[in-house]
């Protein structure tokens, strides 16, 4: 069977999982973690191996493809779909290591299920072999079902302090709960904590030998996926779920307006051309939107499949369109919300949920766009882009 036809396959199995995690949402946000049972149903399908080097027989399946199982899962259940979607793309972060830190990971299990929690709220310290790690880190996306952890740390090398990345077994780490949020609550992005762990040095890699898609995975592989761009991959990660709920959002939405009476009349919302205007031009909307992330992807890909660096001015420009997508697919699901009334906020309804959830998602980090603005433009300038880049 052919590769394409694999990453079909395993699409449409993710897929036969979305109504599992729809009827979920609402456990998993009591819980305030994604629920067991849909995680074990995910792992079953060999999801996480989708980034994974074929070296070590994973799949290295399409970003684009990728982009399709973010929006599927995000219609279902945003939060979910966020820790999913970060543990999978989790496995290329590994898969830019060296060959001996790949080799420590993947020859123990095909895969990793780790949060990336890559702020630089770690110290780390050289010893004989590798270093020791303490630090204490927020957003833990993923740890509530974890295996292993990757964390930011300053390292001293040479009295100047380089930002790396750090793998840790999940024993090696205390998970503090400290999740208490108004939106995207079934994640269960706990706080990480880990106190002078032994880190061996192979399981160490410098943030700036990552960004630009010529990390040592990168010159390992020789493949298209492990030539990309870090930034603009990660932010594409994390940007589909989004889409995938403004698209079921704006779903909903056309099946109340069936079902809605107008107030102060006996006409259905359908019936109305104010309600038919706005359904068709939210429609649009979301196909552009759609679009965009699909094309975005692919220009990613192809600065993996060019073989050459990605230039400081292109990351830039990417992270710019991803920050527009994330705050479009934000705006349409405000914008359906302010058509459907006040019984749309009732907390036995999922598009109160989705408000929530994506008000709260579009204020990560790797969306801010006054700072990718910012940085887009000095590089348009010819001046060099400021941290973190």
């Amino acid at each position: 069977m052919g590769a394409e036809m694999q990453e079909v396959e395993l699409i449409e199995s993710i897929r036969a999982l979305a109504p599992m995690l729809e009827e979920q949402a609402l456990q998993a946000e009591r819980d305030r973690k994604p629920v067991d049972s849909v995680m074990a149903a995910i792992e079953e399908t060999q999801a996480y191996r989708w980034f994974v080097p074929k070296k070590y027989d994973g799949f290295e399946f399409s970003l684009e493809g990728f982009m399709e199982v973010g929006m599927m899962l995000g219609a279902a259940d945003v939060s979910t779909a966020w820790v999913v979607t970060f543990c999978m793309e989790h496995n290329w972060l590994m898969g830019l290591y060296s060959a001996e830190g790949q080799d420590t990971i993947f020859r123990k299990h095909p895969y990793i299920i780790a949060p990336g929690a890559l702020a630089p709220k770690g110290t780390a310290r050289p010893v004989d072999g590798g270093y020791i790690v303490t630090g204490r880190w927020q957003w833990g996306t993923g740890v509530m079902h974890a295996n292993h952890v990757m964390v930011g740390a300053l390292t001293d090398h040479d009295g100047d302090p380089e930002l790396c990345m750090y793998v840790l077994p999940i024993e090696d780490a205390e998970v503090i709960d400290t999740w208490h949020m108004s939106g995207m609550v079934a994640t269960g992005s706990n706080d990480i904590a880990v106190t002078e762990k032994f880190v061996p040095a192979c399981l160490r890699l410098n943030l700036t030998d990552m960004r630009a898609g010529d990390s040592p995975g990168a010159k390992l592989h020789k493949t298209t996926n492990f030539r990309m761009p870090m930034l603009p991959v990660l932010g594409l990660t994390a940007a589909s779920p989004a889409v995938g709920c403004a698209g079921r959002t704006l779903q909903r939405f056309k099946e109340r307006m069936e079902e809605r009476t107008v107030y102060g009349t006996t006409d259905r919302q359908s019936e109305r051309a104010l309600g038919q205007s706005r359904l068709a031009h939210l429609n649009a909307r979301q196909l552009t939107l759609e679009n965009t992330l699909k094309q975005t992807a692919r220009e990613v890909t192809a600065w993996g499949e060019s073989g050459e660096t990605c230039p400081d001015i292109e990351r830039a420009g990417l992270r710019v369109r991803i920050g527009h997508i994330v705050r479009e697919a934000r705006n349409i699901v405000r914008d359906v919300l302010e058509e459907c009334g006040a019984s749309a906020h009732n907390l036995d309804n999922p598009l109160q949920r989705a408000l929530r959830d994506v008000e709260t998602l579009s204020g990560h980090t790797v969306f801010d766009l006054d700072q990718r603005l910012e940085n887009y433009g000095r590089t348009l300038l010819g001046l060099p882009p400021l941290p973190p880049f």
